[in-house]
């Protein structure tokens, strides 16, 4: 049995239109490229034939995960969230008790995560080592470079 994927209203919007696109014109795309390296001969020596099929091929590949995975896609309702403890789309201020240096993350369902816009998975480290912790927690994390320990500022929504 697959594992269940959460989403937000964005992120599960997101899905849809990318498996939209890929279905219709990229298929479409894809479809004609064979089409025309077809029309060029000889197919035992056709590069260009052999090339789009194998990108038919996987883009196929990745269609049928982006079905499966919306399949298996539960839409997270925001407004229920609890702050009292930290939960996926939590937002959450943590202090680096060695360093003092603080940061802010909101935990995101894998797909969604971008480090950049502080938002990172549920499955990273960070992510599973901060669920379930309430302010004022101190919790050891074993990252890339060794282990941290944090404390947990703020929970917010």
């Amino acid at each position: 049995m697959s594992e269940m994927i959460y989403f937000t209203e964005e992120g599960l919007k997101k899905l849809k239109d990318e498996l939209h696109q890929l279905k219709t014109s990229e298929r479409k795309k894809l479809s004609q490229q064979i089409a025309e390296a077809r029309d060029k001969g000889d197919l035992s020596e056709n590069a260009e034939y052999d090339a789009a099929k194998e990108a038919q091929g996987l883009l196929e590949v990745k269609i049928n995960k982006l079905e499966s995975d919306l399949g298996n896609a539960r839409l997270i309702d925001e407004s229920k969230i609890d702050t009292s403890k930290v939960f996926i789309l939590s937002t959450v201020k943590i202090r680096n008790t060695k360093t003092k240096a603080e940061m802010k993350y909101t935990i995101v369902a894998e797909n969604e995560a971008d480090f950049k816009l502080g938002k990172i998975s549920v499955n990273s480290p960070i992510g599973k080592g901060l669920l379930g912790k309430k302010v004022g927690d101190k919790t050891k994390i074993k990252v890339p470079t060794g282990e941290m320990e944090f404390e947990i500022v703020k929970i917010t929504r």
